[in-house]
């Protein structure tokens, strides 16, 4: 859509074909239905959350960048709120709101759109795209933008299929993985949690003993491991190959405190529950369902009275606490992934047009492009830029 809008604004009729029933499909769903768009943070700050390639995004970052998406949805009458990590919103927590203001400045630019519309292949000659096949028939064209996404969350309609059309041409790809994805962890214990969330922990992963991520937020347990901000950024660190390693993830659940002020915390909790079970004396440090995997970690017996416990014992529970382990075994697929790692190869663009060097008339946008980034509104803000840059430049 918004390489739609560019591309109208410079002068060029411009169709959008949509396999979908609806335009934004994906983008309704995003940010829990509520669409955080973009990030209010500084430009380098932008480019830090960029997990692959962010180099490759200069020009498209500094020819429309998150200030400037957020000034384009305000002057098209979008109201916009920023929240918790300069997350921006719309004022009405609806992301329909979004698309509206997106669809309605298209309608009065005169884009034409035909929804239900799938593209079949691209029509060439030698070197130049002068098309696209549909199941609706061919469109001839001057110019032509896939921004049709990765292939995550397929039941928006992004299946990678059009991945294969570029492949078909020998457009070098990066091969697809899921990103910002749930991770299944194989210790049971862990599944027992299910449900619970912890704030304010510090996770870090590691791969073959090499620290690969670390960051202290928001977590979830869930029936099969992990989910939550710190899991799916978590995510973006494990290569395809880190998978087969058993990537570890050790959680320190007490962050704000270090061993000898923790143990010293714990001392005073045991001090005034002395006649109690051990199991018993832990309602203070930890929620309720923790506790009993807690126990069973420690390697203290549940119902050993707190003034038995030896300091040796109470040394391990910081352990425990400061070290909770997981094993990872995989993730959720791409059926839960919010973004696709991987795409067309930046070598293969020009990241002033995004062109694709191997034929004229052919730009790629968005997902497709091998850039993705942490979850914060800068996945989106790919989208705006690079959608922008193509447009301006068909």
């Amino acid at each position: 859509m918004m390489a739609a809008i560019a591309a109208a604004e410079e002068g060029h009729v411009v169709t959008v074909l949509e396999k979908n029933e609806k335009l934004g499909k994906k983008l309704f769903i995003t940010g829990k239905g509520r669409c955080n768009f973009t990030n209010a943070c500084e430009k380098d700050t932008l480019f830090e959350n960029v997990i692959s390639n962010p180099k490759f995004l200069y020009s498209a970052f500094h020819g429309f960048d998150n200030f400037s998406v957020m000034e384009f949805f305000e002057r098209h009458g979008l109201k916009y709120k920023i929240e918790r990590g300069n997350r921006v919103f719309p004022l009405s927590d609806h992301s329909s709101d979004v698309i509206k203001t997106l669809t309605t400045y298209m309608e009065q630019l005169g884009v034409t759109v035909h929804l239900r519309t799938k593209v079949t292949g691209l029509l060439k000659e030698g070197a130049r795209v002068t098309g696209v096949k549909t199941d609706h028939g061919s469109y001839t064209a001057d110019a032509v933008i896939l921004s049709t996404g990765g292939k995550s969350y397929p039941s928006c309609g992004a299946d990678g299929d059009t991945w294969k059309l570029l492949e078909d041409l020998r457009v070098e790809m990066t091969d697809a993985a899921p990103s910002l994805v749930p991770l299944c962890t194989a210790e049971e214990d862990i599944l027992s949690l299910q449900g619970l969330t912890l704030k304010n922990v510090a996770l870090s992963v590691f791969v073959d003993g090499k620290k690969k991520y670390q960051e202290q937020g928001e977590m979830l347990f869930t029936h099969f491991g992990m989910s939550g901000p710190l899991i799916l950024s978590a995510s973006c660190y494990l290569a395809k190959e880190d998978y087969s390693r058993k990537p570890v993830i050790s959680i320190d659940l007490k962050p704000a405190l270090n061993e000898k002020t923790l143990d010293e915390r714990i001392l005073r909790d045991f001090s005034e529950n002395r006649n109690k079970q051990f199991r018993n004396a832990l309602s203070d440090l930890l929620p309720s369902k923790l506790i009993p995997v807690i126990v069973a970690r420690s390697m203290i017996a549940s119902d050993k009275t707190v003034h038995d416990i030896t300091k040796e014992e109470r040394k391990n529970l910081v352990r425990v606490l400061k070290d909770f382990r997981a094993t990872v075994i995989g993730n959720r697929g791409f059926q839960e992934a919010i973004i696709t790692r991987g795409g067309v190869k930046t070598g293969s663009i020009d990241p002033k047009t995004m062109a694709v060097k191997q034929y004229r008339g052919l730009y790629v946008a968005g997902e497709m492009i091998d850039v993705d980034a942490l979850t914060g509104g800068f996945n989106l803000q790919i989208a705006w830029s690079t959608g922008y840059l193509a447009g301006k430049n068909v």
